[in-house]
């Protein structure tokens, strides 16, 4: 391997993202397809929060407004005058796990070709990025970014140089790209939706009116009054063009499909509808489960904000113990300046207060979805026992993280997974709780029972459906700017 390629596996140095992704294709005059673009990207936030963009396609024309920021930062009166009403869109929100963020990176991506223009939104991981980047630029290719979308983008193009239609060079990078992707495309005429094979990130359907939507979650379709469709299945490809919608299936299926569970857990909207399964009912049955597993004689349960109150709620009604509200989130934080360990830690003390009038003297079981590095369950368990309560008793909906995620989650390295280092005995001494309990496997599984799809467990369990990366590229020009 050159130097800027280095052998990785199992200390991988991350590029994960995990973003959110919206396509539109109008058929109704009276929409406006940038206020939908822009109203759905809102929809996604909870997605990526460091970048947001839209583009939209007007006649043959791409019209792109990009920058880093949240969508109110973004986008206002101004910036979204500069997007015409045209008939075809692409949104994206954006989160990246590098401490730098690069301008080049943030989506849609618009690329120029020979055949024309496409502009790509994806929300994923490309595992086989390192080796086909080093391909291509072997063979002279020049690249803006590093970002994985670019590269998904320059292989369909290359693609399409060779192929009849822009739907047959999809279809063929699909072949070529592994790895975690969902993505929208807006070409010269239509626009395209599709999932990799193994369908780790969730992609979806819908109609608003006679117009077609593709996007990462249902909840954006049913919060602009459109109807859900379906989800786009493991290793489809979805065209809307102006005869109407299309399918066509990848050439290549996976032995077992693997939809991330922490979508369940933590990522998805609880208001949305994945793969056949209820976000919202996966959280609360994971809760009742953890009563099964860890019957404590409490006063009150409550959830850590946002993904930990469902939770609660199907433990306080399995086990009768009142449900209450332990913490108030600060909902009007802001992106935090500053830089390391100070910066997360006024994001700590600012976040979440203790309710102290409703755990003062109680025994408190608190529900949080998950433990990293134990810092935060650490913070919270002190502002329980700073507001008086009796006793503190941990519980996480899900099993403990002891391996990182290949397919686009921005899970750390072994390194800095504190189940990696400490028994569960060991942790909960850290972290200053009574007790401390983890959601088994096999419970986890069974929050999501009746979806149409397999899942993917390989950061609780360490077994991978697919193929992780055995290296990962390092652009050592970025790794000299980001040290300015």
């Amino acid at each position: 391997m050159i130097n800027n390629y280095i052998d990785i596996y199992p200390h991988i140095d991350k590029f994960n993202d995990e973003c959110g992704v919206f396509g539109f294709y109008k058929n109704d005059e009276d929409i406006d397809i940038v206020s939908i673009t822009h109203d759905a990207l809102f929809g996604l936030q909870h997605r990526g929060q460091e970048s947001a963009g839209i583009t939209v396609n007007d006649d043959g024309e791409f019209f792109t407004v990009k920058e880093l920021g949240m969508v109110s930062e973004v986008f206002n009166a101004q910036t979204l005058a500069k997007l015409p009403n045209g008939q075809i869109s692409v949104g994206h929100v954006r989160y990246t796990a590098s401490e730098s963020l690069d301008r080049a990176s943030n989506q849609p991506l618009v690329l120029r070709y020979i055949q024309g223009s496409i502009a790509i939104a994806l929300n994923g991981f490309i595992t086989n990025f390192a080796e086909t980047r080093q391909a291509l630029e072997y063979g002279g290719a020049i690249f803006q970014s590093n970002s994985h979308a670019e590269l998904m983008a320059y292989i369909i193009a290359s693609e399409r140089c060779l192929t009849d239609s822009l739907e047959d060079a999809v279809l063929s990078a699909m072949l070529k790209l592994k790895g975690a992707y969902s993505t929208v495309i807006c070409g010269p005429s239509r626009l395209i939706g599709f999932r990799d094979m193994y369908g780790f990130r969730p992609l979806c359907i819908g109609k608003l009116k006679n117009s077609y939507i593709i996007t990462s979650e249902s909840c954006v379709i049913d919060s602009m009054g459109g109807e859900f469709v379906r989800d786009v299945e493991p290793g489809e490809m979805v065209v809307v063009d102006k005869d109407g919608f299309h399918s066509y299936k990848s050439r290549i299926t996976a032995d077992k499909t693997s939809l991330c569970l922490f979508e369940y857990v933590y990522v998805a909207r609880p208001d949305s509808v994945i793969d056949g399964v209820s976000v919202h009912n996966a959280r609360f049955k994971a809760g009742e489960l953890l009563f099964k597993e860890y019957p404590i004689k409490a006063d009150m349960v409550c959830g850590v904000p946002d993904s930990g109150l469902i939770a609660a709620e199907g433990y306080s009604s399995a086990s009768g113990i009142p449900f209450g509200m332990g913490f108030v989130k600060n909902k009007y934080l802001g992106r935090s300046v500053g830089t390391g360990k100070d910066k997360k830690q006024r994001l700590l003390q600012t976040r979440l207060t203790a309710l102290k009038s409703n755990v003062e003297g109680k025994r408190i079981v608190i529900i949080d979805d998950s433990i990293v590095r134990g810092e935060t369950s650490k913070h919270i368990v002190q502002l329980m026992r700073d507001a008086g309560a009796a006793q503190v008793h941990m519980l996480i909906s899900s099993p403990p993280f002891v391996c990182p995620c290949y397919f686009g989650i921005d899970i750390s390295d072994k390194e800095n997974l504190i189940a990696n280092k400490m028994t569960t005995e060991q942790i909960c001494e850290y972290i200053g709780a009574d007790s401390l309990g983890y959601l088994s496997l096999d419970s986890l599984h069974k929050i999501a029972d009746g979806a149409n799809i397999g899942f993917c467990d390989g950061c609780f369990s360490g077994i991978y459906n697919a193929e992780i990366p055995r290296t990962i590229f390092v652009d050592k020009y970025a790794k000299k700017i980001n040290k300015k």
